[in-house]
């Protein structure tokens, strides 16, 4: 019933842009934070971005200024819009979503999305 779909990564050269987009389920549950997480082979997986039910924000250092992350309630999607794209940056793209069953609250990931930032 819970699910969160995943899309928009590829190949980009450095300087280059990408949208990914995730998509939560509809169910009975409510949807809270959403966001974005990264990880490379071997490390720990890594917060990229997240975005709050009110719109409030919160970015990793090492992405502010270069990544927005958005959603749109009425169709439950969070967004992550990446410019200035770095080799650094390449990584699996995981989204979060927290759901709310009256007081129970639980988060949920997607697939996975590759991002790979190279000439």
């Amino acid at each position: 019933q819970v699910q969160l779909v995943e899309s928009g990564g590829g190949l980009v050269q450095p300087g280059g842009s990408l949208r990914l987009s995730c998509a939560a389920s509809r169910n009975k549950a409510s949807v809270t934070d959403m966001g974005w997480y990264r990880q490379t082979p071997g490390t720990q997986r890594e917060l990229v971005a997240v975005i709050g039910s009110d719109g409030g924000t919160n970015y990793a250092d090492a992405v502010k200024g270069r990544f927005t992350i958005s959603r749109d309630n009425l169709k439950r999607t969070v967004y992550l819009q990446m410019n200035s794209l770095k080799p650094e940056d390449t990584a699996v793209y995981y989204c979060y979503a927290g759901f709310r069953w009256g007081k129970v609250d639980r988060d949920y990931w997607g697939q996975g999305t590759q991002v790979t930032v190279s000439t």
